[in-house]
Order: C-alpha cells, then structure tokens, then sequence
C-alpha cells in the first residue's frame, strides 16, 4: 500500500501516541519527516528523535510530556497534497497569537514561520502546533 500523505502520517502517529502515552513512536524515515522533526524539537514539542539505517529505515521520535500531559496539546496538516497552501511572507499565519508554532517549507528549508517572516520569505505552510 502507498501512502499519499507522509506528513499527515507523521502528525497522526505523533497525536495517537500521544494520547495513549506512549514513550516514543516509530515510523518510516523520510527526508521531509526529518525537517519537521527537527523543527519540533528546537521548538521544544518533541524530546529527540533517532533514525536507523536498517533495510527499511524509520525514525524513532521521543515523545515530550509535562506533569502527565502531552506537551502537544493540537497538531494539524494544513496544506495537503489536493489542496496546497501557500503564504507569502506577510500572510504566515499566527497560531493562536503566537504561542504556537506553524512549519513552513521555504526554498530556504523547512523552518517555523517566525523565521521564515524574519528572513522575508513565504512557502508552504505544512502544519500547525500547539
């Protein structure tokens, strides 16, 4: 079976593990899940992630929790691929006020969307974290 939607894989296993309290989930490597991931963990919203290099290879994401309750409280796909998203630097949207983080394909790389609006440029918006 194929998938279509890799990021939206990714956002889904994160938010069910989540809610089962799992430790860490795995999944299949990518190089797009990869920039997400890391883009998660320097916003503090994931504790780490591995890869490794077996036949199929996966990533291995560290889940982060405080006082017993996820740190991710809402994660979405924004732009799918029947529907792509595209903002320019001026239209990169706020997530509720700024406290949370939206991910941001750029040519510059995959970067949250303060960055890309501190840098002047725009992409796709991939996702929203809160």
């Amino acid at each position: 079976m194929t998938m279509h939607d890799p990021i939206a894989d990714l956002l889904t296993r994160i938010r069910n593990a989540q809610m089962a309290r799992h430790e860490n989930v795995r999944m299949p490597n990518s190089k797009i899940k990869r920039n997400i991931l890391k883009v998660l963990e320097s916003e503090g919203f994931i504790a780490g992630f591995t890869t490794t290099d077996e036949i199929k290879s996966s990533i291995d994401v560290q889940l982060k929790y405080h006082n017993g309750a996820p740190v991710i409280e809402e994660i979405q796909r924004v732009s799918r691929p029947g529907l792509r998203i595209y903002k320019e630097n001026g239209d990169l949207p706020k997530v509720r006020g700024g406290l949370g983080v939206a991910i941001v394909s750029t040519d510059k790389g995959v970067m949250t969307e303060k960055r890309a609006r501190a840098a002047g440029i725009g992409g796709e918006v991939l996702c929203t974290v809160f």
